[in-house]
C-alpha cells in the first residue's frame, strides 16, 4: 500500500509546529497578530518592543470582541514554547530579540497564497521556464559545433535588433505584460528573501549534528575532529555552505550589485511601474537592502557557528562533554541490566545529596543612592593658557572627523554612479585626515550605507605625506540614499 508511508509522514508532520499553528483553536487571531507584528517591515523585534506592540494589539482585539484574556508576556511565552517564535540574544545586544520561526512563516504564506492566489499560467512564467530550460541545454551541451551554431544565431538576432534601432524602430513590452513580469519578479524575490530563514535553520541543525558527531565518536580522534584540527570550516564545506557562499559572493559583488541597482532604478522609473501598488513599489525600492540584510544575518550566523565549533574543540571542552556522555551511557546500560532485580522504589542504602542554589528576590536588593556620596563642590581657579583661538581650532579639526566633507564627497560621487565603494572614494578624494577619513567613511556606511563582512584593500596618503594601506570592511553607498548626504 503506497499510502501507508504517506500517512506516517503526515502523522509526523501533524506533531510539528506548522500543523499545530494552523489547527490551533484561535488560529485566525494568532496568525493575524503574528503577521502584523513580525512579518511586516520589522521582522526581528526586541522583547520590550514586542511586548508593547502586542499589548496595544490585544487592547484593540478585546474592543473588537475577541477573547484575549492573557497578558502580552503570557502569549509570547506560549508561542515560544509552541515553536511559533524563536528567541535569540545577539552579540552586544541589550535584550533578547524575537522573530517568527520557519514553520510560522510557512503557515502564514500558505494562507496568503490561498487568499490571493497567483495566476497559474502566465506568459512571464512560461517565458522564465523556457529561458531557463534553453540556458540549461546550452550550458550542458558538449558539442562545439552546435554551441557555435547557437551563438551565431544569437549574434544574427542581435544584429537584426541593432539594425531596427538604427532605423528608429524600438519594440517595448505592452503595459499589461510589463506589469505581469514585474509582479512575477516581486513574487520570486519575496520567496528568495524568505528562504534565508530556512537556510539559517539548516545551518543551526548542521551545527548541532556536527557537535553530536564529535561526542558520539568512539575513537580518540575521528574524521570530524581531524578536519577541525586541520583548520577546515566544516559547515562552510558542506553542500549547503558552498551554495550559500556562492550566493553571497554574487550578492556582494560590486559589479553585479551596480547592475542590479541600476536595473531596479530603471524599472521603478518606467511608466508601467506607476500602476504597481504602493507595497509593490516599496518592495522594489528596498529589495537590495533587504537581500543584503537577510544575507548578512545568515552569513554572520554561519561564521559564528564555524568559530564556536572550532573553539569547542580547541578548548578541549568536547573531551569533558564526551566523558559525561560516556558515563551516562554506562549508567543507563547498568540500570537496564538490573531492572529485573531491583525495583524502582527499592531502598539500596545510598544517599545522593543534590546540589542547590540560593534564590533571592530582587526586592531584597538595595539600590545604590548617589546622593549618599556628595562630591566636593569647591572649584579652584585654573591657570591661564597661552593658546590662541586659532590653535584651539586646529586641535579640534585634527581630533574630530570632518563628516561634512566626507558627505560632500559621497554625494558628489553618487551623482555619477549608482554604487560607490570606499576604495573608489579614497582613490578620487584625498584622505585629508588620514586614518580618520577612512574611519569616517565606515561610520557613515554603518548609518547610511551597506557594510559587508568581506574585506577590501585601500590605500591613502596621511597628513604626514606617507602612503599607507589597510584591509577594511567592504562598504558602499547606494544612489537611492543620496539625499541623506545632501547639505
Amino acid at each position: 500500500m503506497s499510502s501507508v508511508k504517506t500517512i506516517a509522514q503526515f502523522r509526523q508532520l501533524r506533531e510539528q509546529a506548522l500543523w499545530k499553528l494552523l489547527a490551533s483553536h484561535n488560529a485566525p487571531v494568532v496568525l493575524a497578530v503574528l503577521q502584523e507584528l513580525l512579518l511586516g517591515e520589522h521582522r526581528v523585534v526586541p522583547a520590550s518592543a514586542l511586548h508593547e506592540r502586542l499589548t496595544q494589539e490585544l487592547q484593540g482585539l478585546k474592543q473588537a470582541g475577541e477573547d484575549m484574556t492573557q497578558s502580552a508576556q503570557a502569549y509570547v511565552a506560549t508561542w515560544l514554547s509552541e515553536g511559533w517564535l524563536t528567541r535569540r540574544l545577539p552579540a552586544d545586544a541589550q535584550e533578547e530579540q524575537y522573530e517568527l520561526t520557519t514553520d510560522a512563516v510557512t503557515a502564514i504564506r500558505f494562507l496568503q497564497g490561498v487568499l490571493q492566489p497567483r495566476v497559474v499560467a502566465t506568459e512571464s512564467r512560461l517565458a522564465t521556464v523556457m529561458q531557463q530550460l534553453t540556458k540549461l541545454a546550452e550550458d550542458t551541451n558538449p558539442d562545439p559545433g552546435s554551441r557555435r551554431d547557437a551563438l551565431l544565431a544569437e549574434r544574427a538576432r542581435i544584429d537584426r535588433q541593432l539594425d531596427d534601432l538604427g532605423r528608429g524602430i524600438v519594440e517595448t513590452l505592452p503595459t499589461e505584460r510589463a506589469l505581469e513580469r514585474a509582479r512575477e519578479v516581486i513574487a520570486l524575490a519575496d520567496e528568495l528573501a524568505a528562504d534565508f530563514r530556512r537556510v539559517r535553520d539548516d545551518f543551526e541543525q548542521l551545527n548541532r549534528q556536527l557537535r553530536t558527531d564529535l561526542l558520539n565518536n568512539e575513537g580518540s580522534r575521528g574524521q570530524v575532529l581531524e578536519q577541525l584540527f586541520a583548520g577546515m570550516d566544516l559547515i562552510g564545506e558542506t553542500s549547503a555552505g558552498k551554495t550559500f557562499y556562492a550566493f553571497w559572493r554574487l550578492l556582494t559583488d560590486i559589479e553585479q550589485a551596480t547592475i542590479f541597482s541600476e536595473a531596479l532604478t530603471e524599472v521603478i522609473g518606467r511608466g508601467f511601474a506607476k500602476q504597481l501598488g504602493l507595497e509593490e513599489k516599496r518592495f522594489l525600492r528596498n529589495l537590495t537592502n533587504r537581500l543584503l540584510d537577510e544575507g548578512s544575518l545568515v552569513h554572520e550566523v554561519l561564521q559564528s557557528f564555524a568559530r564556536s565549533l572550532r573553539t569547542f574543540v580547541q578548548s578541549r571542552e568536547y573531551l569533558e562533554q564526551r566523558r559525561f556522555t560516556s558515563v551516562l551511557r554506562v549508567s543507563q546500560r547498568d540500570a537496564l541490566a538490573i531492572k529485573h532485580e531491583v525495583r524502582a522504589n527499592q531502598d539500596i542504602g545510598f544517599t545522593l545529596w543534590l546540589t542547590s542554589a540560593r534564590l533571592r528576590s530582587a526586592s531584597q536588593w538595595r539600590l545604590y543612592d548617589p546622593a549618599e556620596r556628595i562630591a566636593d563642590a569647591n572649584m579652584k581657579d585654573a591657570p591661564s593658557s597661552s593658546m590662541s583661538l586659532h590653535d584651539i581650532a586646529g586641535m579640534v579639526r585634527n581630533s574630530e572627523i570632518d563628516f561634512a566633507l566626507l558627505k560632500r564627497n559621497i554625494h558628489e560621487r553618487l551623482q555619477h554612479s549608482s554604487v560607490v565603494g570606499i576604495d573608489e572614494l579614497l582613490r578620487v578624494y584625498p584622505a585629508t585626515q588620514g586614518l580618520g577619513s577612512v574611519v569616517g567613511y565606515i561610520h557613515l556606511a554603518i548609518r547610511h550605507g551597506q557594510v559587508t563582512p568581506s574585506q577590501v584593500q585601500v590605500t591613502w596618503r596621511g597628513m604626514d605625506s606617507v602612503r599607507r594601506a589597510a584591509s577594511v570592511p567592504s562598504v558602499y553607498f547606494l544612489k537611492e540614499k543620496q539625499h541623506e548626504f545632501a547639505r
